[in-house]
């Protein structure tokens, strides 16, 4: 059983999708960390995010060990993630990956959550089931504004809604597996709805869904 879970950073589909995973007993995969990790190899060479070249060849020799890097959730990190995600080669080199863990859930697991920005359009077109988890721009930048002071870094909230529209026209105008929500999908905006009441629906959703093919766990 296949669960994709898209959206634009800071609607929340990562907690969801990790509360999700733990319920259900399934394997969980953020696929973002895969272009984090290709990012922050790349920075850390001394590579500008720009050399699509280089930054296929870091996706190529990708391993699981990078996904476990220190500086992923560094702001740089995030910036430099969405440029390399632009390019085709880079995301043709991570689909068999993603494809993979889909197909074969790690640990005997009966099915798995993939979270990312086109795993439902493009990577698991076929999952059992899709949800296309959003928020405005303003209370997905006073999220990422929190989470930064909560890290202890220096943050600009004017500057973390730039940088966060930035990225959205980036992740959507892209014209390789744009950000967009699956024809069959179903669209959660978070903006007014707290952690649990999100939860709630996307598990409600899910069940919807998975129940009639008899989920790992149904409490």
């Amino acid at each position: 059983m296949i669960v994709a879970i898209d959206g634009p950073a800071g609607a929340g589909k990562g907690t969801l999708a990790r509360r999700l995973a733990e319920h259900l007993g399934f394997a969980y995969l953020d696929t973002g960390k895969l272009y984090r990790a290709v990012a922050a190899k790349m920075l850390a060479q001394g590579w500008e995010a720009s050399d699509s070249k280089a930054a296929q060849a870091v996706a190529l020799g990708l391993t699981p060990d990078d996904l476990e890097r220190g500086d992923l959730r560094e702001e740089a990190t995030s910036q430099a993630a969405s440029l390399v995600a632009s390019y085709g080669p880079v995301r043709a080199a991570l689909l068999s990956f993603q494809r993979g863990f889909a197909a074969n859930p790690p640990g005997g697991a009966q099915g798995a959550i993939l979270d990312g920005r086109d795993i439902g359009t493009v990577i698991c077109p076929d999952a059992d089931a899709k949800l296309f988890v959003t928020a405005s721009l303003d209370e997905r930048a006073r999220r990422r504004h929190k989470e930064l002071l909560d890290r202890g870094e220096g943050a600009i909230y004017p500057r973390v809604r730039e940088e966060m529209a930035e990225r959205d026209k980036r992740d959507s105008e892209r014209a390789d597996a744009p950000l967009k929500p699956a024809d069959d999908a179903f669209v959660l905006d978070t903006t007014d709805l707290d952690i649990e009441a999100a939860y709630a629906a996307a598990l409600s959703y899910l069940r919807s869904r998975l129940e009639p093919r008899g989920p790992a766990d149904n409490t």
